[in-house]
C-alpha cells in the first residue's frame, strides 16, 4: 500500500540537467529533516540537453515513490505542465517552484560538488565514479518549511512567495532586469489590484482543490499563467498569504525570459484588465 503523501512538489523542467540534481538533493534533504510526507514530480518537456536522463538517475537514487517522472513529448507551456503534474500527484497540498535554483538558495561559502559527464550532484550523494570539483556556492534551503508553517497557522488557500515585501529581494540581476521586473509588477498592481505584492512570482503552495479550480479557470500560457492564477484567486475569494523570499539568478543554464515573453506578458496583462 502506497504511503500517504501530504505535499506534492511540481518541478517543470526544460534544459535543466545541471540544476535538477541540486534542487532535488536540497528538497529531499530538507523535507526529510523536517519529517514531511512528500513526493517530487518532474515534468520534463522533452529537453534536448538530456534532463530526463538525469531525472531517471535521480529516481534510481531516491526511489520511484519519492521521485515521480511524468515527461511530455514537447514543450507545451507552464500552465499545462502544472495540470499534467497535478493529474499525477497524490498530495493534499501542491507546491510549485522553478527548477533552476532561483527559489531555493542563499549564497555563502563553497561546498564540494560531484561532476560527471551528464550532471552535477552534491557531495553527500556520492557512490563513486565521480570526480570532485569545487564551486563557490552554498545552497541553504529554507522557504518551503516557511510556506508550510504559514499555511498551517493561517489555513490559507494559497501561500505565495514575494520578492517585494518584508526581507524579500532579488539577487544576481542587472539594473535593466530589475527595472523590467519592478515595472511589470507596478503595472499589474495598478491595473489588476490582485491583493498580493508580487504577482509574477512562481513559488507557491496551494490546497489541492484550490489549484484544481484555478487551473480550470485560467486561459493564459507561459509566464502570464502565474499572474492570472493570483488574479483569479482574488476574484474567486480564495485566501492568500505571502512569505518573503530571496530570488537568486540561476546558477547553470540560460534564462528563458526574452523579448517574446515580455510581449506575451503585455498582451496577457491587457487581456486580464479587460476581462476581469
Amino acid at each position: 500500500m502506497a504511503k500517504e503523501v501530504t505535499y506534492s512538489i511540481l518541478l517543470p523542467t526544460y534544459n535543466e540537467r545541471e540544476n535538477l540534481p541540486i534542487i532535488v538533493w536540497l528538497i529531499v534533504k530538507y523535507m526529510d529533516q523536517c519529517g514531511y510526507n512528500y513526493e517530487i514530480i518532474i515534468i520534463d518537456d522533452n529537453s534536448p540537453d538530456g534532463t530526463i536522463e538525469v531525472a531517471k538517475q535521480l529516481q534510481d537514487i531516491y526511489g520511484d515513490n519519492r521521485i515521480v517522472l511524468r515527461p511530455r513529448e514537447k514543450k507545451l507551456g507552464l500552465g499545462t505542465a502544472y495540470l499534467h503534474g497535478l493529474t499525477h500527484s497524490r498530495g493534499s497540498f501542491i507546491i510549485i517552484m522553478d527548477s533552476d535554483l532561483s527559489h531555493h538558495v542563499r549564497l555563502t561559502p563553497a561546498i564540494p560538488f560531484l561532476r560527471c559527464s551528464q550532471h552535477t550532484i552534491c557531495a553527500d550523494m556520492a557512490k563513486s565514479v565521480f570526480t570532485i570539483s569545487r564551486i563557490c556556492i552554498h545552497f541553504w534551503p529554507k522557504f518551503i518549511p516557511q510556506f508550510i508553517e504559514k499555511q498551517s497557522k493561517t489555513n490559507s488557500d494559497v501561500v505565495t512567495g514575494t520578492r517585494y515585501a518584508g526581507d524579500g529581494g532579488v539577487y544576481g540581476w542587472d539594473f535593466r532586469r530589475k527595472l523590467i521586473s519592478r515595472g511589470a509588477n507596478y503595472l499589474t498592481q495598478v491595473l489588476l489590484r490582485p491583493g498580493v505584492s508580487d504577482l509574477t512570482g512562481s513559488f507557491r503552495l496551494y490546497k489541492r482543490h484550490v489549484l484544481e479550480k484555478l487551473v480550470e479557470s485560467c486561459v493564459s500560457k507561459g509566464y502570464v499563467f502565474q499572474m492570472e492564477m493570483m488574479v483569479r484567486a482574488n476574484s474567486l475569494g480564495f485566501t492568500v498569504s505571502e512569505v518573503p523570499i530571496s530570488f537568486v539568478d540561476r546558477v547553470y543554464g540560460e534564462s528563458k525570459m526574452g523579448a517574446m515573453e515580455i510581449i506575451q506578458f503585455a498582451r496577457g496583462l491587457l487581456y486580464l484588465f479587460s476581462t476581469l
